[in-house]
């Protein structure tokens, strides 16, 4: 809450300064009153199932203490409305109901983005640092938490993964916001748009986005940083150490890479005949957009709703992909993307060859039979969350496609999609039932289905 304070007092927003510093300390009276009220409770060790139920009440009390801002501030008229963009910004998805961004105060904006700094690694792997020293252990937490199906420790102590993984985070922030400033954009925006990229969020404090500055060089800017923010940090500890050769053998960075060029050229050549753009803008055209929904931030440097048909088919079968495992993106993420396929692929070859044997590999190693069972449950759950969302919020009387890419730009934490929800509209039209309905998507999504509906089960609550 401190850097909003300041943002406030240096453009002169005094009394939000006030409202960040009564949040402030509203948040450290709730902190004193738990830790007071759990004093006696000393545990060295957090299993699982600890892990998954800290995560989920983490996620929603940030949420709910973040939002408090926007309604004290008077920039929203409910609480429905304050929640929704907080939890938002958490997730990292970068759906809004605000209608016109630019009016709002500078440290509201400020606020928004930071969010979704802080979600975009997340609360939890930034808490981890300090368990240690309240006698509890971090892995758990990062297991119920990390954006992908397996964790991938830089160092032997969790702690130690978590301060790495904040100094490359932080590293690529601030390169991001020197490139937009050299090409001219003022330190406000870059650091607002920067903290947004890295996180793969997508709030901007324009009301069109990328489309209203209709300037190349942060497209490109903008783009290159997505798809770095999308891929698995892991991979930027091992680049920072000089072994580069580690990008041929990941399985996952090379179906990521292949999707993106694949796709950019297709749209690009698509673009470039239907609209009549130079061939140079359309390509960059459909490498922002591309980028930005594969890699789940939601930028826009264009309406593609009004491109033609089969590049918003083809924009539309990128929702479910999202970025690589161990990324700030959301969605199914490219590596359970490629097992499902290459599993779809043995399976046609048993048909053929029913005595042959067909091993699934990842990395050059074997992908076990459980871990292909794990995905396809993943799978089939997130697929079932989305048809169950999209069905409630049709309640509400909207349209089928608006429904539909609503649920999926929600859980796949993207924020934009088609209909109502395009690139240049917002949520604000929803119901406050469907708001609700979309924000606890928006957290199914973050946590990744598994970690929140386990601790509604009956399961979870037996000894």
């Amino acid at each position: 809450m401190i850097f909003p304070i300041i943002v406030a007092y240096i453009y002169k927003e005094v009394l939000i300064a006030k409202v960040f510093f009564f949040t402030m300390v509203f948040n450290l009276c709730v902190s004193f009153i738990l830790i007071f009220l759990f004093r006696k409770i000393k545990k060295n060790y957090l299993s699982s199932a600890d892990g998954m139920f800290l995560v989920s009440i983490g996620w929603i009390v940030i949420s709910l203490v973040s939002a408090l801002p926007y309604t004290l501030s008077g920039v929203v008229n409910s609480f429905t409305d304050a929640f929704f963009e907080s939890i938002s910004g958490y997730t990292t998805t970068g759906a809004t109901i605000f209608t016109a961004v630019e009016h709002l105060p500078k440290s509201i904006l400020f606020w928004r983005s930071l969010t979704h700094w802080l979600g975009g690694m997340g609360i939890v792997v930034l808490t981890v640092a300090i368990f240690p020293l309240l006698g509890i252990g971090g892995m758990q937490l990062i297991k119920a938490e990390a954006p992908g199906p397996s964790v991938d420790k830089i160092s032997p102590r969790i702690t130690t993964t978590a301060k790495y993984l904040w100094y490359i985070y932080i590293a690529l922030t601030v390169a991001e916001v020197l490139l937009l400033m050299v090409g001219g954009m003022n330190f406000f925006d870059a650091l607002n748009h920067s903290f947004a990229t890295l996180a793969t969020g997508g709030f901007s404090v324009k009301n069109e986005s990328f489309l209203s500055y209709k300037n190349p060089y942060y497209e490109w800017v903008v783009a290159i940083f997505m798809i770095l923010a999308g891929m698995n940090f892991t991979l930027h500890y091992k680049l920072f150490l000089g072994r580069f050769e580690i990008l041929k053998k990941d399985s996952e960075w090379k179906f990521y890479v292949a999707l993106i060029g694949l796709y950019t050229f297709i749209i690009g050549v698509d673009l470039y005949k239907s609209l009549g753009l130079s061939f140079h803008d359309s390509i960059r055209s459909a490498f922002f957009q591309v980028a930005t929904i594969i890699t789940t931030t939601g930028f826009a440097s264009a309406d593609y709703e009004k491109w033609s048909a089969f590049s918003q088919v083809l924009l539309f079968a990128l929702m479910f992909v999202g970025g690589c495992s161990g990324s700030t993106g959301g969605g199914i993420k490219v590596v359970r993307v490629l097992t499902l396929l290459k599993q779809a692929i043995n399976e046609m070859k048993y048909l053929v060859h029913p005595r042959g044997v067909f091993v699934l590999k990842i990395n050059g190693e074997s992908v076990r039979k459980n871990t292909v069972y794990a995905i396809s449950g993943f799978f089939f759950l997130y697929m079932l969350t989305n048809l169950f969302i999209i069905i409630i919020i049709s309640i509400s009387g909207v349209d089928l496609i608006t429904a539909v890419t609503a649920s999926l730009a929600c859980v796949g934490n993207i924020g934009p999609g088609f209909g109502a929800v395009g690139p240049m509209d917002n949520y604000s039209s929803f119901s406050d039932f469907a708001k609700w309905t979309l924000s606890f998507g928006m957290l199914l999504g973050r946590l990744e289905i598994y970690t929140f509906l386990i601790i509604i089960t009956p399961y979870y609550w037996k000894k």
